[in-house]
């Protein structure tokens, strides 16, 4: 029976115990012996990384931080120790994943006090929840961890800062043919936009007596024509047009003098204003006065 070359590396790789593995990789300089070491304790490092999937990381992700913690033991592990592979690296592949939560794993930036606090937390809860029987309070917890009060809440707060909600998520509470929130969003307004603008006109209204707003009333608000503007009042059209003019050059004059509206100004441009303008001065007659 022929034993390719490759199968021969399997058997031998695959059976050899963990301590001779890594005598080849560190006396011969055998990365094959180190890649099989890796691969034999990938489950291992799995096995740990699950104990923080609750954190809301993938496990596969956490288990990728946590062969950089076996790499590293693999590396620094010379024999000596009269402890096992697995022993030695357990504490170098839980501190790469706490690492990673540590640096990389928070949403928002939090300060790494108030992190080291967030994880004595968790233990010290435990611990009081099973001697106390229930929940422990914040000054107990303060007490217990030899910080105030205020400290314990904003670390508690914290623990939101590991996974942040995106917009267009549905939250637990929402309905679910409300589809996307965002589409629920106002958009701008073309109405502010009006109001303002009716709102200027009414200042440049006051200058004008109660015709002729009525006239600029039916011509633009209305939409009448001047004909029918002209038979409504009861004057020509010709008379119309020289009114509705001479009310926009009026009301142009008055913007400009006064561009910024005042805030009691609060009537209506449609309605007709009860003030009157200063009369103008009546024309005089040709005709001679009798004695």
């Amino acid at each position: 029976m022929t034993v390719t070359p490759m199968a021969r590396d399997e058997l031998v790789y695959g059976s050899a115990p963990d301590e001779e593995l890594l005598r080849r990789y560190h006396e011969d300089g055998d990365v094959r012996a180190r890649q099989s070491l890796i691969e034999r304790h990938v489950a291992f490092v799995r096995r740990l990384a699950q104990r923080y999937s609750h954190r809301g990381e993938n496990v596969e992700d956490l288990t990728q931080v946590g062969c950089v913690g076996l790499i590293k033991a693999i590396d620094r592990f010379d024999g000596h120790y009269r402890v096992t592979l697995a022993t030695y690296a357990a504490p170098n592949i839980l501190g790469e994943i706490k690492r990673h939560f540590r640096d990389k794993g928070w949403a928002v930036r939090v300060p790494r006090d108030v992190q080291e606090l967030n994880v004595k937390l968790g233990r010290v809860v435990d611990d009081l929840t099973g001697k106390l029987g229930r929940s422990p309070t914040v000054d107990e917890l303060a007490k217990a961890t030899e910080s105030t009060p205020e400290q314990i809440v904003e670390a508690l707060d914290s623990s939101r800062a590991y996974n942040t909600l995106s917009l267009s998520g549905i939250g637990e509470d929402s309905d679910e043919e409300a589809g996307d929130p965002l589409e629920q969003l106002g958009d701008e307004d073309a109405g502010y936009e009006l109001a303002e603008e009716r709102q200027l006109l009414a200042e440049g209204f006051k200058s004008l007596d109660e015709r002729e707003r009525n006239i600029l009333h039916m011509r633009f608000f209305l939409g009448l024509t001047q004909s029918e503007i002209a038979e409504r009042v009861g004057i020509s059209q010709m008379h119309v047009s020289r009114l509705i003019r001479q009310s926009i050059d009026e009301v142009r004059e008055q913007l400009q003098e006064n561009p910024e509206p005042t805030p009691s100004a609060t009537a209506d441009a449609c309605t007709p204003s009860r003030r009157r303008r200063r009369s103008r001065p009546r024309r005089r007659s040709a005709k001679p006065r009798t004695a």
